[in-house]
């Protein structure tokens, strides 16, 4: 099949859509199957992959305060490549333009609508949470679940990456067809990379003995990802607890984030580690991951930290939840820095070594990228099959 990704969210300098088109490119390369994103981009450009698939970039201006990504504008631009490349199955993820470009579009392919995201969870919950409660919330944007009806009306599919958002969006009456749960490139990570001389140096770098508790947080810095509610729980339970905190990735939030840990002793940022082998050997040495996003609609992260062998401590609602070990895992209530350092003091006074195994065994039940791959691939050939039935 060939499979067209209109996807307003692929940046080369994007986080886990990036990460997980770029490994899904390859893998449907290899089951005999063709991926082709259109993307927005700075100019018009093709960029071919060598094990096959392609990314083309299609210039569209850029997304309002972070050009990071960009936005798709004009209908011809995009209906002219799905008209040109005539696919099998054309996938969409965009609420705005592109839903609409897709679900309009008159082509022979099947439509799928694929849900990576939650932005009333991302964006609408976040920003009024301090002025009302969270049921009151999901009513008054009960006019954004209406509006995407209307365009997934015209869709064959509604998918989502995992029961977290499945649930999230059931539960506001929005019509889903399947949950696909995403998984990760299971042979880049390993309990077995952990390495204690490189645990001691992140340590050092914290200005802690080797006898500290090393919290990895690891993401995108945006306000979503509610790092302040991490770096809050990391400096209250730091008050009786010997805890550091070290935080990779980088974002619109960076420079405001630099500022609010300028003063934490055992607190450091470092810039994205994009050598997978280097990222994994930090995972796999590192005492927890914690995560603050509640919103997260899969846990993505959070599957690399368990199959590193890393317990988590993570909110108890959203995506991270929802992949959790409870064995290997501590939950939080979310948004709670309070409650997270508990977490953290939880997950210290646990038995070192039962942990670790259970870790482990964690790590073994990871979801690959493989399976999931092949599972979307079968779903959407039945919907292929039953097309070309009814156009007979």
């Amino acid at each position: 099949m060939r499979i067209v990704d209109v996807n307003e969210l692929y940046s080369p300098t994007g986080g886990g859509v990036r990460t997980y088109i770029d490994r899904k490119m390859g893998i449907l390369a290899e089951l005999g199957h063709e991926l082709i994103v259109l993307a927005p981009g700075k100019e018009d450009r093709i960029e071919d992959r060598p094990g096959g698939g392609q990314i083309r970039y299609l210039k569209s201006p850029d997304l309002p305060f972070d050009d990071n990504y960009g936005l798709f504008w004009d209908r011809e631009q995009v209906t002219d490549q799905l008209d040109a490349l005539d696919p099998d199955v054309v996938e969409c993820c965009s609420p705005w333009k592109p839903a609409w470009f897709v679900g309009d579009w008159q082509g022979r392919a099947v439509k799928s609508y694929f849900m990576h995201n939650d932005n009333v969870a991302a964006y609408a919950q976040r920003w009024f949470e301090g002025l009302a409660s969270h049921e009151r919330i999901e009513r008054a944007f009960g006019w954004y679940t209406r509006y995407m009806s209307r365009f997934l009306d015209k869709y064959d599919a509604v998918v989502t990456n995992g029961p977290a958002l499945e649930k999230r969006l059931r539960a506001r009456g929005m019509r889903i067809d399947a949950a696909m749960p995403l998984g990760i490139e299971r042979g880049h990570f390993s309990p077995d990379l952990r390495d204690e001389a490189l645990r001691a140096a992140l340590l050092r770098q914290c200005d802690l003995p080797p006898e500290g508790m090393l919290l990895l947080g690891l993401g995108r810095h945006h306000p979503e990802k509610r790092w302040g509610v991490v770096i809050d729980a990391a400096e209250r339970a730091g008050t009786t607890l010997p805890v550091g905190l070290i935080l990779i990735g980088t974002g619109v939030d960076s420079d405001n984030m630099a500022k609010r840990i300028a003063g934490s002793p055992h607190i450091r940022m470092f810039r994205p580690v994009y050598d997978r082998e280097r990222l994994a050997r930090i995972m796999a040495s590192s005492d927890a991951l914690i995560h603050g996003a509640e919103a997260e609609p899969f846990g993505l992260v959070a599957s690399e930290a368990m199959a590193s062998g890393l317990p988590l401590i993570v909110p108890d609602t959203g995506g991270c939840a929802e992949v959790a070990e409870p064995a290997a895992a501590e939950l939080y209530e979310a948004r709670s820095a309070a409650s997270a350092a508990l977490a953290i003091g939880r997950m210290r006074d646990r038995d070192p070594e039962l942990l670790r195994r259970a870790a482990i065994v964690a790590a073994g039940r990871v979801r690959s990228d493989r399976e999931h791959a092949v599972e979307l691939m079968d779903y959407y050939a039945g919907l292929v099959a039953a097309n070309r039935d009814r156009a007979a």
